[in-house]
């Protein structure tokens, strides 16, 4: 497995290409991510979105539409990819599939799953390929997701980072913004974020 990342737009949202099993994995193609992903791809399967916040789904629709590929998207977030709730101009786009919390899903040969993680956003999730975690905006290195957004809640967020400390895997982590880090790193920060929550 090979992953190319880009930071896209002015929040610097990481877009993600995986390249796994001779084909192609999208993963929150932001603002002014089209170009960059079709330089790179050959074989794309499908998009998958962490959540539904406009600078992770800006370029959806139009990358679905020129590759003729599937957008996945969690469920409790997949209004968001339609009616742009935070008035950012964002080009609609529609999930074709609206992913469950947890759900492990086959797409074309790859094992992925949505683990889900909600506070950021009702159906934030970390997608996990292998022994890759793309954690979206719920854990940065050295930080968490923000939740104080509209459809953002705390006592949310406070769950998720409980069952996240509860992960011992030796994922390493790629967020939606900034650096790549590892779960054993970002687990010994969990306990002081839990004291502010």
């Amino acid at each position: 497995m090979q992953i190319k990342s880009k930071a896209c737009g002015a929040y610097a949202t990481n877009c993600y290409i995986v390249f796994i099993h001779g084909k192609e994995l999208i993963i929150d193609p932001g603002v002014n991510a089209t170009s960059w992903v079709l330089a790179e791809v050959k074989n794309p399967v499908a998009i998958l979105n962490t959540h539904g916040h406009f600078d992770h789904v800006w370029s959806n629709e139009a990358l679905s539409k020129t590759l003729h590929i599937p957008i996945y998207a969690p469920k409790e977030d997949c209004f968001m990819l339609e009616n742009d709730p935070f008035l950012q101009g964002t080009p609609s786009s529609k999930a074709d599939v609206c992913v469950e919390p947890d759900e492990k899903l086959d797409i074309a040969g790859i094992e992925v799953s949505f683990l889900h993680f909600p506070g950021h956003t009702p159906g934030c999730s970390a997608i996990l390929i292998e022994d890759a975690l793309f954690s979206g905006d719920f854990i940065f290195k050295n930080s968490i997701g923000r939740y104080d957004f509209p459809y953002s809640d705390a006592k949310q967020m406070r769950h998720s980072l409980e069952k996240f400390l509860h992960l011992e895997e030796a994922w390493k982590i790629y967020p939606g913004h900034g650096a790549s880090t590892t779960l054993q790193s970002e687990r010994q920060n969990i306990p002081q974020w839990l004291r502010v929550l």
